[in-house]
């Protein structure tokens, strides 16, 4: 078998491997609108608890909405700090279809009323925990890596 055609497969089982592992994509879901009084169980004032929530498959019944990417929202009032007063939501979530278009970015603005907004979207298990979303170094690394070796013969 030429040398190409083995490269050619090993980039598609990689591939497959990748899509296949993405069909069942796990995310956080909570909203802090919904912690009880007191608490803080999605991360809206204090570092978000990994060990208290548990990511969700997105396409099972536990799933509050099904989608194949995980999204984190943040919304935020505009007036004083925050322990001056200010509120400030987070909504960690399956989604579907980002309002862009494009998953593994992060994209901001300010409602009319002044209230701050930040929308996160990854693709990769549990990635709506983080405070900052990224891409994953696998698929980064793969994405470098394959059209090099691959031009280089």
């Amino acid at each position: 078998m030429p040398p190409h055609r083995n490269a050619s497969i090993l980039v598609f089982v990689i591939l497959a491997s990748h899509v296949i592992g993405s069909l069942g994509i796990k995310c956080y879901q909570c909203s802090s609108d919904t912690d009880p009084e007191g608490e803080d169980n999605c991360g809206a004032y204090e570092k978000f608890n990994k060990e208290r929530n548990i990511p969700v498959e997105c396409n099972s019944d536990e799933s509050k909405m099904p989608g194949t990417f995980c999204v984190k929202i943040t919304q935020q009032s505009p007036r004083g700090f925050i322990w001056d007063g200010r509120w400030r939501q987070v909504i960690r979530r399956c989604a579907s279809v980002a309002n862009t278009g494009v998953t593994g970015v992060c994209n901001w603005g300010v409602y009319e009323n002044g209230v701050y907004w930040q929308e996160c979207s990854c693709s990769e298990d549990s990635c709506n925990a983080a405070t900052s979303l990224n891409i994953g170094l696998v698929t980064m690394l793969f994405a470098l890596v394959v059209p090099l070796s691959l031009s280089l013969r």
